[in-house]
């Protein structure tokens, strides 16, 4: 029986991530979600934040950030379709800051339902983008 399962991490642009790993963490859309090979079949949605993936070939970890998305995982392959996804050592923590502020401004300055929902979802990207790169900082 195999102890790694193969991760595809993938946006509309590009293949972010495959390989083997041992473990995939990522933000579910009910809490963090924890996958090891062999795991039940599942699809559901994702939130903002950390995909935390355990490399099978050296153990490392690699973060990718995604914006939300989808995750399918079946017992030997796990697939995060994500809206869009930055590798962890290329997320930039000044423009991810100045995006939040744009967006907290675009919030207080909202003309219409639509306009406040579509600030509120670019904050809470930029905020979990934040977190991220101060999560894998810490590191």
């Amino acid at each position: 029986m195999a102890n790694t399962i193969h991760v595809d991490v993938v946006s509309a642009e590009e293949s972010i991530f495959s390989g083997e790993a041992k473990f995939v963490a990522l933000p579910g859309e009910s809490g963090e979600l924890g996958i090891l090979p062999r795991h039940t079949p599942l699809i559901t949605r994702i939130r903002p934040g950390a995909v935390r993936i355990q490399r099978a070939d050296n153990g490392e970890e690699e973060f990718v950030f995604v914006a939300g998305g989808i995750l399918e995982v079946q017992p030997n392959v796990v697939t995060v379709l994500a809206d869009t996804a930055i590798r962890g050592h290329d997320l930039d923590e000044a423009k991810a800051t100045e995006a939040k502020r744009l967006a907290e401004e675009a919030m207080r300055d909202a003309k219409s339902d639509i306009d406040l929902a579509k600030a509120q979802s670019e904050f809470a990207t930029m905020a979990a983008q934040i977190a991220a790169i101060q999560k894998l900082r810490r590191k």
